[in-house]
C-alpha cells in the first residue's frame, strides 16, 4: 500500500480514501499498524474540527438526533462527518452496524460522512481506534466530527476524551433510569439534551428538563464552563424544534473556551491520556505472544490445581514477561500469536 498516496487523497477529502484509511486503522495486524501510523503522520496538522461526542439511553433516539442535527449543520454550510459505534455481541463477536440506514437523509448528503464501526471488546462506549478515526476526519476537511456511543453506562465517558464537546441525550418522563449512572456520565456532560420534546411528551420534557438544570445547578463548577454552563434543554429531533438554539449554545461555550485557553490545554491533556492508554494497550499485546499464553495456561493450571494461589502466580507471571521482554525486544519466529 501507498501510505504516501492514501494521506494525499484523504487530505483531498476523497470518501472511499477516508473510508479505506479508517478500515487500516482499525484493523489489529502489525503491518496494518505501522501503515495506519505512516498515513495519520502524513496528514495535515493544520485542520482542526469541533469534536462532538454523544452518548444518551438506549431508544432515546441518538441517531434520529444525529441525522436532524447533522442536516442543520450541512444546510449552515458545514461539512459532517459521524462516527457510530455499534454494540458488538458477547457470543458471536458479530455487529449489526445499522446506524447509517437509519439515517438515510444525512448519509446522501456529499457533505457528510457516516462511519458505523463494531465496539468490540472494548470498554468504553467508543472502538479502541475511534480517535485515529476522528483524525482521519479532520484531515480530510471536515468541520464537525460526531461520536455516536454504543449508549449510556458509567464507562462510557472515555468519549469525552476525545471530544471537544460531550452531550448527554435523555428521553422525557425516563424515571428512575439513569439512577445509578447519573452522577458519573452527568459530571462529564457538558450539555443536557432531552429529546422528544413534543407532541403529547413535550410536558414530561419541560418537567424532565428542570428537573435535571436543578441537578446540574448541585454538582460542583468545572473552571472549563462559563457562567450557565453546564446546562440543560429541550429538543426534539422530529420537528427540528430547539437544535438551532443547541448549536448556538455549542458555538458560544467553545467560543469561550477558546479565548479562555481552555481548547488547548484540553486537547493537550486528551493527547496524553491517549499516549498513556497505548502504552498500556502494546504491554498488555505483549499477552498474546505463543511464550506468554504458554506460561498464562502453566500458571493457570497450577492456580486451578491449588498449588499456587493467584497473587504469587501474577507475580510469577510478571517475573516470567520480564524475563521474557524485559529488554524490549521481541523475536517474532518464537513470540509471535
Amino acid at each position: 500500500m501507498d501510505t504516501k498516496d492514501l494521506a494525499e487523497r484523504i487530505a483531498a477529502g476523497e470518501r472511499r480514501a477516508l473510508a479505506r484509511g479508517i478500515t487500516l486503522v482499525e484493523s489489529g495486524r502489525a503491518d496494518h499498524r505501522a501503515q495506519a501510523t505512516e498515513v495519520l503522520a502524513a496528514l495535515p496538522r493544520d485542520r482542526q474540527a469541533l469534536r462532538i461526542g454523544l452518548s444518551g439511553t438506549p431508544g432515546v433516539g441518538k441517531s434520529t438526533f444525529i441525522e436532524a442535527f447533522g442536516m442543520t449543520l450541512v444546510q449552515a454550510g458545514l461539512r459532517v462527518a459521524v462516527l457510530a459505534v455499534d454494540p458488538s455481541s458477547a457470543r458471536s463477536g458479530g455487529s449489526i452496524l445499522g446506524d447509517k440506514t437509519r439515517m438515510d437523509r444525512l448519509s446522501r448528503e456529499p457533505a457528510a460522512f457516516i462511519r458505523p464501526s463494531p465496539s468490540q471488546t472494548h470498554l468504553g462506549g467508543v472502538a479502541r481506534r475511534t480517535r485515529e478515526a476522528v483524525a482521519l476526519c479532520e484531515g480530510a476537511g471536515f468541520d464537525v466530527v460526531l461520536i455516536e456511543t454504543v449508549g449510556v453506562g458509567q464507562s462510557e465517558t472515555v468519549v469525552a476524551q476525545m471530544s471537544d464537546l460531550f452531550l448527554l441525550l435523555l428521553a422525557p418522563a425516563g424515571g428512575d433510569e439513569l439512577q445509578g449512572v447519573k452522577r458519573g456520565i452527568m459530571e462529564m456532560a457538558d450539555m443536557i439534551l432531552i429529546n422528544k420534546a413534543d407532541g403529547d411528551l413535550k410536558p414530561a420534557a419541560t418537567r424532565t428538563c428542570a428537573d435535571y438544570a436543578g441537578a446540574l445547578r448541585l454538582l460542583r463548577k468545572r473552571p472549563q464552563d462559563p457562567d450557565g454552563f453546564p446546562k440543560a434543554m429541550m429538543v426534539s429531533a422530529m420537528t427540528g424544534e430547539g437544535l438551532d438554539v443547541a448549536w448556538a449554545d455549542m458555538q458560544a461555550l467553545m467560543d469561550w473556551r477558546r479565548q479562555n485557553s481552555f481548547f488547548a490545554a484540553t486537547r493537550a491533556a486528551q493527547a496524553r491520556y491517549w499516549f498513556e492508554e497505548d502504552v498500556r494497550a502494546v504491554l498488555l499485546s505483549k499477552l498474546e505472544t505463543r511464550t506468554a499464553k504458554a506460561a498464562m495456561q502453566r500458571f493457570g493450571t497450577a492456580v486451578a490445581e491449588g498449588a499456587l494461589d493467584p497473587a504469587t502466580a501474577a507475580l510469577d507471571m510478571l517475573s516470567t514477561l520480564d524475563a521474557n521482554f524485559g529488554d524490549g525486544r521481541v523475536d517474532p519466529e518464537r513470540d509471535s500469536p
